[in-house]
Protein backbone atom coordinates (compact mmCIF):
# COMPACT_ATOMS: atom_id res chain seq x y z
CA UNK A 1 0.00 0.00 0.00
CA UNK A 2 1.34 3.34 -0.99
CA UNK A 3 1.63 6.27 1.35
CA UNK A 4 1.65 9.90 0.19
CA UNK A 5 3.60 12.48 2.13
CA UNK A 6 3.21 16.13 0.99
CA UNK A 7 6.48 18.04 0.89
CA UNK A 8 6.33 21.85 0.41
CA UNK A 9 8.98 22.97 -2.09
CA UNK A 10 7.96 26.61 -2.49
CA UNK A 11 5.01 28.96 -2.08
CA UNK A 12 2.83 27.52 -4.85
CA UNK A 13 4.10 24.08 -5.86
CA UNK A 14 3.54 20.84 -4.00
CA UNK A 15 5.43 17.71 -4.97
CA UNK A 16 3.96 14.35 -4.05
CA UNK A 17 6.56 11.68 -3.31
CA UNK A 18 5.31 8.11 -3.47
CA UNK A 19 6.94 5.67 -1.05
CA UNK A 20 6.82 2.03 -2.12
CA UNK A 21 9.22 -0.82 -2.42
CA UNK A 22 11.70 -0.33 -5.19
CA UNK A 23 13.01 2.87 -6.83
CA UNK A 24 11.86 6.28 -5.66
CA UNK A 25 9.30 7.86 -8.00
CA UNK A 26 8.57 11.59 -8.03
CA UNK A 27 5.32 12.87 -9.45
CA UNK A 28 5.89 16.09 -11.48
CA UNK A 29 4.85 19.21 -9.60
CA UNK A 30 1.36 20.52 -10.18
CA UNK A 31 0.89 24.30 -10.24
CA UNK A 32 -2.47 25.47 -8.92
CA UNK A 33 -4.65 27.63 -11.19
CA UNK A 34 -3.46 31.23 -11.57
CA UNK A 35 -6.27 32.68 -9.51
CA UNK A 36 -5.49 30.40 -6.56
CA UNK A 37 -1.88 31.49 -6.10
CA UNK A 38 -1.57 33.35 -2.83
CA UNK A 39 1.31 34.67 -0.79
CA UNK A 40 1.05 33.86 2.91
CA UNK A 41 -0.07 36.85 4.92
CA UNK A 42 2.81 36.50 7.33
CA UNK A 43 5.24 37.37 4.49
CA UNK A 44 3.33 40.41 3.20
CA UNK A 45 5.25 43.68 3.67
CA UNK A 46 3.52 45.50 6.47
CA UNK A 47 4.08 49.00 7.79
CA UNK A 48 4.78 49.14 11.47
CA UNK A 49 2.65 51.55 13.50
CA UNK A 50 5.62 53.61 14.78
CA UNK A 51 6.84 54.10 11.20
CA UNK A 52 3.34 55.17 10.11
CA UNK A 53 3.12 57.74 12.89
CA UNK A 54 6.63 59.00 12.13
CA UNK A 55 5.84 59.52 8.45
CA UNK A 56 2.54 61.24 9.25
CA UNK A 57 4.39 63.46 11.72
CA UNK A 58 6.89 64.42 9.03
CA UNK A 59 4.04 65.38 6.70
CA UNK A 60 2.28 67.52 9.32
CA UNK A 61 5.43 69.36 10.42
CA UNK A 62 6.41 69.84 6.79
CA UNK A 63 3.06 71.46 5.98
CA UNK A 64 3.40 73.88 8.90
CA UNK A 65 6.90 74.90 7.80
CA UNK A 66 5.70 75.35 4.23
CA UNK A 67 2.88 77.69 5.24
CA UNK A 68 5.12 79.87 7.42
CA UNK A 69 7.93 79.85 4.87
CA UNK A 70 5.61 80.86 2.04
CA UNK A 71 4.28 83.81 4.03
CA UNK A 72 7.79 85.07 4.84
CA UNK A 73 9.05 84.58 1.29
CA UNK A 74 6.20 86.52 -0.32
CA UNK A 75 6.44 89.30 2.24
CA UNK A 76 10.20 89.65 1.75
CA UNK A 77 10.04 89.38 -2.05
CA UNK A 78 7.33 92.03 -2.45
CA UNK A 79 9.19 94.39 -0.10
CA UNK A 80 12.44 93.83 -2.00
CA UNK A 81 10.71 94.57 -5.30
CA UNK A 82 9.44 97.90 -3.98
CA UNK A 83 12.83 98.69 -2.46
CA UNK A 84 14.94 98.18 -5.61
CA UNK A 85 12.31 99.53 -7.97
CA UNK A 86 11.44 96.45 -10.03
CA UNK A 87 8.08 94.81 -10.54
CA UNK A 88 6.76 91.97 -8.43
CA UNK A 89 6.47 89.93 -11.64
CA UNK A 90 10.24 90.07 -12.18
CA UNK A 91 10.87 89.04 -8.57
CA UNK A 92 8.45 86.16 -9.06
CA UNK A 93 10.17 85.10 -12.29
CA UNK A 94 13.65 85.15 -10.74
CA UNK A 95 14.14 85.14 -6.96
CA UNK A 96 10.88 83.48 -5.91
CA UNK A 97 10.82 80.88 -8.70
CA UNK A 98 14.43 79.85 -8.05
CA UNK A 99 13.76 79.66 -4.31
CA UNK A 100 10.60 77.57 -4.61
CA UNK A 101 12.34 75.22 -7.06
CA UNK A 102 15.10 74.44 -4.56
CA UNK A 103 13.36 71.21 -3.37
CA UNK A 104 13.08 69.96 -6.96
CA UNK A 105 16.79 70.63 -7.50
CA UNK A 106 17.77 68.79 -4.32
CA UNK A 107 15.54 65.80 -5.12
CA UNK A 108 16.74 65.57 -8.73
CA UNK A 109 20.45 65.74 -7.87
CA UNK A 110 19.95 63.13 -5.15
CA UNK A 111 18.00 60.89 -7.53
CA UNK A 112 20.74 61.08 -10.19
CA UNK A 113 23.45 60.24 -7.65
CA UNK A 114 21.39 57.32 -6.34
CA UNK A 115 20.84 56.03 -9.90
CA UNK A 116 17.10 56.74 -9.91
CA UNK A 117 16.64 58.53 -13.27
CA UNK A 118 12.92 57.81 -13.30
CA UNK A 119 12.52 59.77 -10.08
CA UNK A 120 14.63 62.65 -11.43
CA UNK A 121 12.72 63.03 -14.70
CA UNK A 122 9.35 62.32 -13.12
CA UNK A 123 9.99 64.96 -10.46
CA UNK A 124 10.63 67.73 -13.02
CA UNK A 125 7.93 66.74 -15.50
CA UNK A 126 5.36 66.12 -12.78
CA UNK A 127 6.18 69.39 -11.02
CA UNK A 128 5.73 71.40 -14.22
CA UNK A 129 2.37 69.77 -14.89
CA UNK A 130 1.26 70.36 -11.31
CA UNK A 131 2.44 73.98 -11.35
CA UNK A 132 0.11 74.90 -14.20
CA UNK A 133 -2.84 72.53 -13.87
CA UNK A 134 -3.11 72.40 -10.09
CA UNK A 135 -1.36 75.45 -8.59
CA UNK A 136 -2.28 77.99 -11.27
CA UNK A 137 -5.75 76.49 -11.52
CA UNK A 138 -6.33 76.65 -7.76
CA UNK A 139 -4.93 80.20 -7.54
CA UNK A 140 -7.21 81.36 -10.37
CA UNK A 141 -10.16 79.67 -8.71
CA UNK A 142 -9.49 81.69 -5.54
CA UNK A 143 -9.05 84.97 -7.44
CA UNK A 144 -8.75 85.60 -11.22
CA UNK A 145 -5.10 86.16 -12.15
CA UNK A 146 -4.05 89.14 -14.24
CA UNK A 147 -1.33 88.22 -16.74
CA UNK A 148 0.97 90.93 -18.12
CA UNK A 149 1.60 91.29 -21.85
CA UNK A 150 5.32 90.74 -21.36
CA UNK A 151 4.67 87.40 -19.69
CA UNK A 152 2.47 86.22 -22.57
CA UNK A 153 4.77 87.52 -25.29
CA UNK A 154 8.12 86.42 -23.84
CA UNK A 155 8.16 84.27 -20.70
CA UNK A 156 5.39 81.79 -21.55
CA UNK A 157 6.83 81.20 -25.07
CA UNK A 158 10.23 80.54 -23.45
CA UNK A 159 8.57 77.97 -21.18
CA UNK A 160 6.86 76.31 -24.17
CA UNK A 161 10.11 76.31 -26.19
CA UNK A 162 12.04 74.71 -23.32
CA UNK A 163 9.34 72.04 -22.95
CA UNK A 164 9.48 71.27 -26.67
CA UNK A 165 13.28 71.24 -26.59
CA UNK A 166 13.26 68.79 -23.69
CA UNK A 167 11.00 66.44 -25.65
CA UNK A 168 13.30 66.56 -28.69
CA UNK A 169 16.40 65.99 -26.53
CA UNK A 170 14.77 63.02 -24.79
CA UNK A 171 13.91 61.19 -28.02
CA UNK A 172 17.26 59.37 -27.98
CA UNK A 173 16.53 58.12 -24.45
CA UNK A 174 18.97 60.32 -22.52
CA UNK A 175 19.44 63.95 -21.50
CA UNK A 176 23.16 64.29 -22.25
CA UNK A 177 25.70 66.75 -20.87
CA UNK A 178 25.44 68.77 -24.10
CA UNK A 179 21.67 68.92 -23.66
CA UNK A 180 22.25 70.08 -20.09
CA UNK A 181 24.51 72.91 -21.29
CA UNK A 182 21.86 74.09 -23.75
CA UNK A 183 19.03 73.96 -21.20
CA UNK A 184 21.08 75.70 -18.53
CA UNK A 185 22.26 78.41 -20.95
CA UNK A 186 18.69 79.22 -21.98
CA UNK A 187 17.69 79.80 -18.35
CA UNK A 188 20.74 82.00 -17.69
CA UNK A 189 20.00 84.07 -20.80
CA UNK A 190 16.32 84.36 -19.84
CA UNK A 191 17.16 85.50 -16.31
CA UNK A 192 19.70 88.09 -17.47
CA UNK A 193 17.32 89.46 -20.08
CA UNK A 194 14.46 89.66 -17.58
CA UNK A 195 16.54 91.60 -15.05
CA UNK A 196 18.09 93.95 -17.64
CA UNK A 197 14.73 94.68 -19.27
CA UNK A 198 13.13 95.36 -15.89
CA UNK A 199 15.90 97.78 -14.91
CA UNK A 200 15.35 99.76 -18.10
CA UNK A 201 11.79 100.51 -17.11
CA UNK A 202 12.48 100.52 -13.36
CA UNK A 203 10.52 102.84 -11.14
CA UNK A 204 12.18 104.84 -8.35
CA UNK A 205 12.69 102.93 -5.09
CA UNK A 206 9.82 103.68 -2.74
CA UNK A 207 11.83 104.45 0.34
CA UNK A 208 14.21 107.04 -1.12
CA UNK A 209 11.98 109.87 0.05
CA UNK A 210 11.36 108.13 3.34
CA UNK A 211 15.09 108.07 3.97
CA UNK A 212 15.36 111.80 3.28
CA UNK A 213 12.50 112.54 5.64
CA UNK A 214 14.00 110.35 8.32
CA UNK A 215 17.33 112.15 8.11
CA UNK A 216 15.61 115.42 9.01
CA UNK A 217 14.11 114.17 12.25
CA UNK A 218 14.98 115.94 15.44
CA UNK A 219 16.66 113.02 17.13
CA UNK A 220 19.30 112.96 14.42
CA UNK A 221 18.81 109.24 13.80
CA UNK A 222 18.85 108.39 10.12
CA UNK A 223 17.19 105.24 8.85
CA UNK A 224 19.51 103.68 6.31
CA UNK A 225 17.97 102.39 3.06
CA UNK A 226 20.07 99.27 3.52
CA UNK A 227 18.05 98.37 6.63
CA UNK A 228 14.91 97.74 4.60
CA UNK A 229 16.85 95.72 2.03
CA UNK A 230 18.57 93.60 4.67
CA UNK A 231 15.25 92.92 6.39
CA UNK A 232 13.66 91.88 3.08
CA UNK A 233 16.59 89.60 2.24
CA UNK A 234 16.43 88.08 5.72
CA UNK A 235 12.74 87.31 5.28
CA UNK A 236 13.49 85.72 1.90
CA UNK A 237 16.33 83.58 3.27
CA UNK A 238 14.33 82.39 6.28
CA UNK A 239 11.31 81.74 4.07
CA UNK A 240 13.41 79.69 1.64
CA UNK A 241 14.92 77.68 4.49
CA UNK A 242 11.49 76.88 5.92
CA UNK A 243 10.12 75.98 2.48
CA UNK A 244 13.01 73.64 1.71
CA UNK A 245 12.90 72.06 5.16
CA UNK A 246 9.14 71.64 5.07
CA UNK A 247 9.16 70.16 1.57
CA UNK A 248 11.97 67.77 2.53
CA UNK A 249 10.09 66.47 5.57
CA UNK A 250 6.86 66.10 3.65
CA UNK A 251 8.49 64.36 0.69
CA UNK A 252 10.38 61.96 2.98
CA UNK A 253 7.18 60.93 4.73
CA UNK A 254 5.16 60.62 1.54
CA UNK A 255 7.85 58.70 -0.37
CA UNK A 256 8.28 56.25 2.52
CA UNK A 257 4.58 55.49 2.42
CA UNK A 258 4.41 55.28 -1.39
CA UNK A 259 7.45 53.05 -1.80
CA UNK A 260 6.17 50.86 1.02
CA UNK A 261 3.13 50.23 -1.16
CA UNK A 262 5.34 49.10 -4.05
CA UNK A 263 4.78 52.04 -6.43
CA UNK A 264 7.42 52.52 -9.17
CA UNK A 265 9.95 55.36 -8.98
CA UNK A 266 8.57 57.08 -12.11
CA UNK A 267 5.03 57.14 -10.74
CA UNK A 268 6.31 58.25 -7.33
CA UNK A 269 8.23 61.05 -9.04
CA UNK A 270 5.26 62.13 -11.16
CA UNK A 271 2.84 62.18 -8.23
CA UNK A 272 4.07 62.07 -4.64
CA UNK A 273 7.47 63.73 -5.08
CA UNK A 274 6.22 66.19 -7.70
CA UNK A 275 3.36 67.29 -5.45
CA UNK A 276 5.64 67.50 -2.43
CA UNK A 277 8.33 69.53 -4.17
CA UNK A 278 5.67 71.78 -5.75
CA UNK A 279 4.21 72.67 -2.36
CA UNK A 280 6.49 75.74 -2.03
CA UNK A 281 5.08 77.04 -5.32
CA UNK A 282 1.55 76.22 -4.15
CA UNK A 283 1.89 77.91 -0.78
CA UNK A 284 3.76 80.90 -2.22
CA UNK A 285 1.24 81.43 -5.03
CA UNK A 286 -1.81 81.17 -2.78
CA UNK A 287 -0.17 83.46 -0.21
CA UNK A 288 0.67 85.95 -2.96
CA UNK A 289 -2.92 85.92 -4.23
CA UNK A 290 -4.25 86.38 -0.71
CA UNK A 291 -1.92 89.35 -0.15
CA UNK A 292 -2.87 90.93 -3.48
CA UNK A 293 0.50 90.17 -5.14
CA UNK A 294 -0.94 88.32 -8.13
CA UNK A 295 2.07 89.14 -10.32
CA UNK A 296 4.23 87.10 -7.96
CA UNK A 297 1.79 84.18 -8.20
CA UNK A 298 1.87 83.99 -12.01
CA UNK A 299 5.56 84.84 -12.31
CA UNK A 300 6.42 82.21 -9.70
CA UNK A 301 4.69 79.45 -11.65
CA UNK A 302 6.06 80.34 -15.08
CA UNK A 303 9.53 81.05 -13.70
CA UNK A 304 9.56 77.79 -11.73
CA UNK A 305 8.71 75.77 -14.84
CA UNK A 306 11.53 77.46 -16.76
CA UNK A 307 13.92 76.92 -13.84
CA UNK A 308 12.88 73.27 -13.45
CA UNK A 309 13.74 72.35 -17.03
CA UNK A 310 16.85 74.48 -17.44
CA UNK A 311 18.47 74.15 -14.01
CA UNK A 312 16.81 71.34 -12.05
CA UNK A 313 17.14 68.92 -14.99
CA UNK A 314 19.85 70.68 -17.01
CA UNK A 315 22.40 71.08 -14.21
CA UNK A 316 22.42 67.40 -13.08
CA UNK A 317 22.67 66.36 -16.75
CA UNK A 318 25.58 68.76 -17.14
CA UNK A 319 27.54 67.36 -14.20
CA UNK A 320 26.60 63.74 -14.85
CA UNK A 321 29.09 61.76 -16.93
CA UNK A 322 26.51 59.52 -18.60
CA UNK A 323 23.62 61.98 -18.68
CA UNK A 324 20.14 61.27 -17.35
CA UNK A 325 18.30 58.29 -18.92
CA UNK A 326 14.68 58.94 -19.89
CA UNK A 327 12.19 56.08 -19.93
CA UNK A 328 10.07 55.33 -22.98
CA UNK A 329 6.92 55.93 -20.91
CA UNK A 330 8.03 59.49 -20.11
CA UNK A 331 8.89 60.15 -23.77
CA UNK A 332 5.63 58.71 -25.07
CA UNK A 333 3.24 60.28 -22.55
CA UNK A 334 4.42 62.44 -19.66
CA UNK A 335 6.74 64.90 -21.44
CA UNK A 336 4.21 65.46 -24.28
CA UNK A 337 1.56 66.13 -21.61
CA UNK A 338 3.89 68.68 -20.01
CA UNK A 339 4.38 70.36 -23.40
CA UNK A 340 0.64 70.41 -24.10
CA UNK A 341 -0.11 71.90 -20.68
CA UNK A 342 2.51 74.62 -21.19
CA UNK A 343 1.11 75.43 -24.64
CA UNK A 344 -2.45 75.53 -23.25
CA UNK A 345 -1.47 78.44 -21.01
CA UNK A 346 -0.82 80.67 -24.05
CA UNK A 347 -4.40 81.01 -25.35
CA UNK A 348 -5.82 81.16 -21.81
CA UNK A 349 -3.46 83.96 -20.81
CA UNK A 350 -4.02 85.64 -24.19
CA UNK A 351 -7.79 85.91 -23.72
CA UNK A 352 -8.04 89.24 -21.96
CA UNK A 353 -4.69 88.64 -20.23
CA UNK A 354 -6.60 87.09 -17.35
CA UNK A 355 -6.80 83.51 -16.09
CA UNK A 356 -10.47 83.42 -15.09
CA UNK A 357 -12.07 81.22 -12.46
CA UNK A 358 -13.67 78.88 -14.99
CA UNK A 359 -10.31 78.42 -16.70
CA UNK A 360 -8.77 77.57 -13.35
CA UNK A 361 -11.53 75.01 -12.82
CA UNK A 362 -10.74 73.44 -16.21
CA UNK A 363 -7.07 73.17 -15.24
CA UNK A 364 -7.96 71.51 -11.95
CA UNK A 365 -10.24 69.04 -13.72
CA UNK A 366 -7.50 68.13 -16.18
CA UNK A 367 -5.08 67.57 -13.31
CA UNK A 368 -7.51 65.21 -11.59
CA UNK A 369 -7.91 63.32 -14.87
CA UNK A 370 -4.14 63.10 -15.38
CA UNK A 371 -3.55 61.84 -11.85
CA UNK A 372 -6.38 59.34 -12.25
CA UNK A 373 -4.76 58.00 -15.40
CA UNK A 374 -1.41 57.58 -13.63
CA UNK A 375 -3.03 55.67 -10.78
CA UNK A 376 -5.01 53.40 -13.12
CA UNK A 377 -1.96 52.74 -15.28
CA UNK A 378 0.27 52.02 -12.28
CA UNK A 379 -2.23 49.52 -10.86
CA UNK A 380 -3.17 48.09 -14.29
CA UNK A 381 -6.81 48.58 -13.38
CA UNK A 382 -9.55 47.21 -15.63
CA UNK A 383 -11.07 50.70 -15.95
CA UNK A 384 -7.94 52.09 -17.65
CA UNK A 385 -9.10 51.27 -21.18
CA UNK A 386 -12.50 52.89 -20.76
CA UNK A 387 -11.04 55.90 -18.95
CA UNK A 388 -8.51 56.44 -21.75
CA UNK A 389 -11.21 56.18 -24.40
CA UNK A 390 -13.39 58.79 -22.68
CA UNK A 391 -10.47 61.19 -22.19
CA UNK A 392 -9.12 60.84 -25.74
CA UNK A 393 -12.48 60.73 -27.47
CA UNK A 394 -14.46 63.34 -25.54
CA UNK A 395 -12.79 65.35 -22.75
CA UNK A 396 -9.57 66.42 -24.50
CA UNK A 397 -11.25 67.30 -27.83
CA UNK A 398 -13.83 69.34 -25.90
CA UNK A 399 -11.09 71.25 -24.09
CA UNK A 400 -9.22 71.90 -27.36
CA UNK A 401 -12.36 73.14 -29.11
CA UNK A 402 -13.16 75.40 -26.15
CA UNK A 403 -9.66 76.92 -26.19
CA UNK A 404 -9.86 77.52 -29.95
CA UNK A 405 -13.33 79.08 -29.65
CA UNK A 406 -12.35 81.38 -26.78
CA UNK A 407 -9.15 82.46 -28.54
CA UNK A 408 -11.01 83.13 -31.80
CA UNK A 409 -13.60 85.17 -29.93
CA UNK A 410 -10.89 87.24 -28.23
CA UNK A 411 -9.10 87.87 -31.54
CA UNK A 412 -12.36 88.96 -33.15
CA UNK A 413 -13.16 91.20 -30.19
CA UNK A 414 -9.79 92.93 -30.41
CA UNK A 415 -10.11 93.37 -34.16
CA UNK A 416 -13.53 94.93 -33.65
CA UNK A 417 -12.12 97.37 -31.12
CA UNK A 418 -9.36 98.42 -33.52
CA UNK A 419 -11.86 98.94 -36.36
CA UNK A 420 -14.06 100.99 -34.04
CA UNK A 421 -11.08 103.11 -33.02
CA UNK A 422 -10.26 103.84 -36.67
CA UNK A 423 -13.81 104.88 -37.58
CA UNK A 424 -14.35 106.89 -34.39
CA UNK A 425 -11.11 108.64 -33.42
CA UNK A 426 -12.84 110.49 -30.59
Amino acid sequence: MHSRVPVRLDESVVTLILYRPGPLHVVPPRTPPRGQLRTPKREDPVYSAPMDFLDVGRIIVGLVLLIVGGELLVRGASALARRVGISSLVVGLTVVSAATSAPELAITIGAVWQDEPGLAVGNVVGSNIINILFILGLSALILPLVVTRGLVRFDVPVMVALSAGLLVMALDGVISAVDGVILFSVVVAHTVWTIVASRRRARPPVDSTETTAASDTGDGEEISPATSTIKSLLLIVVGIALLVGGATLLVDGAVNIATGLGISSLVVGLTVVAIGTSLPELVTSITAVRRGERDIAVGNIVGSNIFNIGVVLGLPALISLDGIPVSSAAIAFDIPVMLAVAAALLPIAFTGFVVARWEGAVFLGLYVAYTGYLVLAATEHDALEGFTAVMAGFILPLVIVTLIAVTSYEIGLRKGRKDLARTDPS
